[in-house]
């Protein structure tokens, strides 16, 4: 439905969740941005190559070590952020309606809980160390 409805401005829900995250951590490298989106690191980057064509992100090599890129937003960004916003919010709007916010407040917590409980699981599959709380 999202990407129905912002198909006027060329951006799927992949490129959008990468720009909205990348602007809370502007000079995140693809790795960690792949990581905050819980996406493949290969997945972003391809998502990272369309938005660079289409000139809303840059590359930019890390000062302190060469093999690394930073990724940072360009101007033309911001023409679409706005109304995609818009967009975004008015469907979550339609999609809980009717749900009181506790119900709804519940339900994020449990699908939370699902989140961290698979991630926690994929981690044990590749015997990495347990996050500390």
């Amino acid at each position: 439905m999202f990407d129905r409805r912002v198909a006027h401005l060329d951006l799927t829900r992949a490129q959008w969740r990468t720009l909205k995250r990348l602007a809370c951590t502007e000079g995140a490298t693809q790795v960690e941005l792949a990581d905050q989106l819980d996406m493949e690191p290969i997945a972003v980057g391809r998502v990272i190559d369309r938005l660079q064509k289409a000139g809303f992100v840059e590359r930019r090599a890390d000062p302190n070590d060469r093999r690394v890129w930073r990724l940072y937003l360009l101007p033309q960004s911001e023409q679409v952020t706005g109304p995609v916003e818009e967009v975004a919010h008015a469907l979550r709007k339609e999609a809980t309606a009717g749900i009181s916010a506790a119900d709804l407040a519940t339900a994020l917590a449990v699908l939370d809980r699902v989140r961290e409980n698979l991630l926690q699981l994929d981690r044990e599959g590749r015997g990495e160390p347990s996050p500390k709380s």
